[in-house]
């Protein structure tokens, strides 16, 4: 998308300690900080990488948001599952275009977005209304309301069973996703793909056990850890923080 900003865009506003903040351009609308303001007619018509100043003489870098900056600041209410996950996920799912995935635990809608980026076709189930029109809101937001057209939302608990038949993945974000492994065994093709991401090794334990059994193969648990690394000159050295536990992903594959 290499064309001019406009009202709608959403833009990544970036100062000069690297803080992120999050816009959409709208007429009359403007963008303030501390450091003073500049008004988004100002931005409409400039290119990508652009840099604006204040009102106070502060420089700002505007650029299109990523996915994953996307993820990182959009509006939310339950908690994300960030970009370290989103990427291992659709490939222990195999998720690409025309995959039907069973959602279950949209949340906020991050790997809702992550996956139909991917191309998929997504059923998902919500137990909480405030979370599905969130979920819905943010998707279109960022991907435009095109692709709403495959993800398909219902107001209903996964516990209680699945109503889809010949499924290619079901990818679960849930308390007790073990509960959902028998209903998953009707709902999926042989050969499907389920990924749970569950926060504790315990959690995890409990859907092993409910996968340990002759209709699953190539089970396995795993998690993902991101460290950075400080470089500068001569200075090369892992950075003192990194983001170390996030959450388990386990998966296994369906023999019918």
């Amino acid at each position: 998308m290499n064309r001019p900003f406009d009202y709608g865009d959403k833009v990544l506003v970036l100062d000069n300690k690297q803080r992120r903040y999050l816009i959409t351009l709208a007429e009359g609308a403007e963008f303030h900080t501390h450091a003073g303001l500049f008004p988004h007619a100002d931005v409409v018509g400039k290119p990508e990488g652009v840099t604006m100043k204040s009102t106070r003489g502060a420089s700002y870098i505007l650029m299109r948001p990523t996915l994953e900056d996307f993820v990182l600041e959009m509006p939310r209410g339950a908690q994300v599952i960030y970009p370290k996950d989103l990427a291992p996920i659709c490939m222990l799912a195999d998720i690409g275009p025309g995959v039907r995935v069973l959602e279950s635990g949209v949340g906020s809608g991050a790997l809702s977005m992550t996956m139909l980026r991917y191309g998929a076709d997504i059923i998902g189930y919500e137990i909480r209304d405030d979370f599905l029109n969130r979920a819905r809101a943010n998707v279109k937001s960022f991907l435009g309301e095109g692709v709403l057209d495959r993800y398909n939302l219902h107001l209903r608990d996964c516990y209680e069973g699945i109503d889809e038949r010949d499924l290619d993945r079901v990818v679960l974000d849930l308390p007790e996703p073990w509960q959902v492994v028998p209903h998953a065994m009707e709902a999926l093709r042989p050969g499907g793909i389920l990924v749970a991401y569950t926060p504790s090794i315990t959690q995890a334990a409990q859907t092993r056990d409910a996968m340990a059994n002759r209709a699953w193969s190539g089970t396995r648990t795993l998690e993902v850890l991101h460290r950075g690394w400080h470089i500068e000159g001569q200075a090369v050295r892992p950075d003192h923080r990194m983001v170390a536990h996030t959450g388990f992903l386990t998966v296994g594959r369906f023999l019918g």
